[in-house]
């Protein structure tokens, strides 16, 4: 009897479709079909439904060819070059080193993309978001970054399966793979610290029109760089003590920072780890600007909870970073964010929910998500430290 037990396989209970389930079904069996596709085409009332949708399925096909226009542009400083005005495609080749023939085509798919725009005389001027890009450096220091994210995904499924082992991403961000972070040296560090800190005016301006300083006392942004965030809360608020923590060799570059910007007698950088050293005291409020997703679970945990040792009763944190299901933004935390940290090798997007709960259980309460003017880019979330002490087991 006992054999036959082992051999017995438990059936989990599967519930029924729901209705909409049901209504999707049907939805999808009538999309895939080739007659329903052809006569959606052909009849005039659903013709542009049926275009909008194909020329959708195509983008997706064609994003990768895309996506290298635009690192061509970017390479080649085509946006800075006519940004001093509209040149034809003969002297953009010259100057620019390329066959003519090559640049012709480049410049062609570029404007089908809106990047440029064709002028008089056959010339070529920027279009709506090759000037938007302009004014943007942190959108182009990311767009070159990209090529090693673009070698990590060349094989989606090995990525997947995590059979493609470190690649160039996670030897770019050191810290995501090894024991002993606080370890790291300033060349280890530069390159991501350099990188981050040209994206940083972007986030900041989104933080400092959600959120106000006013009222507080002092600042510990944890996980601050090479001070960019804290250097422009405190130009905003001149009565602000700000503390920035970091791994010993980013905060030495912190230091700097704020010694060349006049920022020394009341900003000062800490070296540490928060995975196994304390946070600094005394700070009313504490930041984590795009570091949660950078983590996985764990580590997050850790650090909510040292952020919520550091803080007084009644002290806030807030945190800011790309959050996944966000309306309008689905795809940038839950396509590329979620990819780009896979290749990384730490961390993922988590929605509001899945932080409010993390939150939770690590002793925050009044958890509230700001309105944020591009929440896509970034979305910002306050809580406050409870004067007693919760349940802080882990999350499932």
């Amino acid at each position: 009897m006992a054999d036959v037990a082992q051999r017995v396989t438990t059936v989990r209970h599967v519930p029924p479709l729901s209705w909409r389930d049901r209504m999707l079904s049907w939805r999808d069996g009538v999309l895939s079909n080739a007659r329903f596709q052809h006569f959606a085409g052909s009849f005039a009332l659903t013709r542009p439904i049926a275009r909008q949708r194909a020329s959708a399925l195509f983008d997706l096909c064609a994003g990768f060819v895309y996506s290298q226009v635009l690192q061509a542009c970017v390479q080649l400083g085509l946006f800075e070059t006519l940004s001093r005005g509209p040149l034809g495609a003969d002297e953009l080749a010259t100057r620019l080193s390329l066959p003519p023939s090559s640049m012709r085509l480049l410049l062609d798919a570029a404007v089908s993309l809106r990047l440029l725009q064709t002028r008089s005389g056959g010339r070529y001027g920027l279009g709506p978001l090759g000037a938007a890009l302009l004014g943007n450096p942190g959108v182009v220091a990311m767009i070159r970054h990209h090529a090693m994210l673009y070698d990590d995904l060349k094989d989606p499924l090995a990525l997947l399966r995590h059979e493609s082992g470190a690649g160039q991403l996670a030897r770019y961000w050191p810290y995501a793979g090894t024991k002993a972070p606080a370890d790291l040296t300033g060349a280890d560090v530069s390159p991501y610290t350099a990188l981050m800190a040209q994206s940083q005016p972007m986030i900041s301006a989104q933080v400092l029109a959600a959120f106000s300083f006013a009222g507080h006392r002092c600042l510990l942004d944890v996980g601050g760089g090479n001070g960019a965030f804290l250097s422009a809360v405190a130009a905003k608020y001149p009565e602000l003590r700000c503390v920035l923590f970091d791994l010993p060799a980013v905060a030495a570059q912190a230091s700097q920072r704020f010694q060349r910007e006049g920022l020394a007698a009341r900003a000062r950088a800490v070296g540490g780890s928060f995975l196994g050293d304390s946070l600094p005291q005394g700070a009313d409020i504490i930041s984590l600007v795009r570091i949660l997703h950078d983590h996985d679970d764990d580590h997050v945990m850790t650090l909510l909870r040292a952020v919520h040792d550091a803080l007084p009763a009644g002290g806030m944190l807030l945190i800011a970073e790309p959050l996944s299901g966000t309306r309008g933004g689905e795809a940038i935390a839950d396509a590329y964010f979620a990819f780009y940290l896979l290749a990384m090798g730490s961390g993922r997007p988590r929605s509001f929910e899945r932080l409010q709960a993390m939150l939770s259980q690590a002793g925050f309460a009044d958890i509230a998500l700001k309105p944020a003017g591009m929440p896509m880019l970034t979305c910002v979330i306050t809580a406050r430290k409870m004067s007693s002490v919760v349940d802080t087991s882990h999350v499932n």
